[in-house]
């Protein structure tokens, strides 16, 4: 029996994530800096979506 299963398609689903708001996030800037930015967000995206859903569920 694996126990590693369910982290593994975990994985593939932050990669999508990360590609995606990664082009995202390139996509839209306007300088390189705010492209380097971008690189940041697309890394850290899902602790800001929990935090957004948490601050909703508990107001």
């Amino acid at each position: 029996m694996s126990h590693g299963m369910h982290k593994q398609g975990g994985n593939a689903v932050y990669g999508l994530g990360f590609i995606g708001a990664l082009i995202y996030f390139i996509g839209h800037a306007t300088s390189f800096w705010l492209g380097a930015l971008g690189i940041i967000k697309a890394m850290v995206w899902p602790a800001l979506v929990v935090y957004k859903v948490l601050e909703l569920v508990y107001r």
